[in-house]
């Protein structure tokens, strides 16, 4: 299994309203994006997945290839599945800009994606329409910070995507 299984319909984090409280605030933002994406790709791989950063949030390491410069990189995510799909919010913290790992998938939407150090092959695309609705809506079940990086980002819609598993 290289992407557990999490359902926020069903599922919660442990200690869920403390985590949603720190990581909406600017601080617990950064501490995300600067310090947890810079150490969570080699805690998750040298403890398959049970240490990082979010220590209670689902989180998983997205292996992209760059836009412009065509290198591989790893970000770690928060993510819940939607079936075999594993569902993405490109929020960065809801900055003015779409994050980098976004326009990354736009350009190589092959991806690999574990949890455990395992990595599967996916393909991203980006939810459009009811769809979109609807997995932003369980997307706020898992974080409800999501709804105040809508607010912040103000002149930006945050895209919701999906990984799709790649046919071999």
């Amino acid at each position: 299994m290289a992407v557990r299984p999490f359902d926020p319909d069903t599922q919660q984090m442990p200690f869920k309203a403390v985590l949603d409280r720190v990581f909406q605030t600017r601080w617990g933002t950064w501490v995300a994006i600067h310090i947890g994406q810079r150490l969570d790709p080699y805690l998750m791989r040298a403890t398959r997945g049970r240490i990082r950063i979010s220590f209670t949030a689902p989180t998983i390491l997205l292996t992209h290839t760059g836009a412009k410069t065509g290198k591989r990189r790893t970000t770690p995510l928060l993510y819940f599945t939607d079936a075999a799909n594993v569902v993405l919010i490109a929020s960065k913290g809801g900055a003015p800009q779409h994050p980098a790992w976004y326009h990354n998938l736009k350009a190589h939407p092959e991806v690999e994606a574990s949890t455990d150090g395992r990595p599967q092959r996916y393909v991203a695309l980006e939810a459009k329409g009811a769809e979109r609705e609807r997995l932003w809506k369980l997307a706020t079940k898992l974080y409800s910070g999501y709804e105040e990086y809508q607010a912040r980002a103000t002149h930006r819609r945050i895209p919701v995507i999906v990984l799709a598993p790649a046919k071999r």
